[in-house]
């Protein structure tokens, strides 16, 4: 896992109201089996997880609340190039 956020972009993340999300996880152990099993379940036509109790999908209510990340703002797009 990577360190905190350099300083010189903290004022930023501060400003976005986007602090917190830079440092959740850091005190969270990942259960590497459990991401590994979400991994080959998940489908990425539907955008779900195929369980056996049925079809289950992350909302973004749910992010929201387990990551406690303010949703009452104004959308901030942008479009990303990946390196891939």
């Amino acid at each position: 896992m990577s360190g905190p956020p350099l300083p010189l972009i903290e004022n930023y993340l501060r400003e976005a109201s986007f602090w917190h999300v830079a440092n959740i996880g850091r005190r969270c152990k990942l259960d590497l089996k459990l991401i590994s099993a979400f991994i080959k379940r998940w489908r990425p036509k539907t955008h779900t997880f195929h369980l056996l109790c049925g079809e289950c999908t992350i909302t973004l209510e749910d992010v929201q609340l387990q990551l406690g990340l303010p949703v009452d703002r104004s959308v901030l797009t942008r479009s990303a190039q990946s390196a891939d």
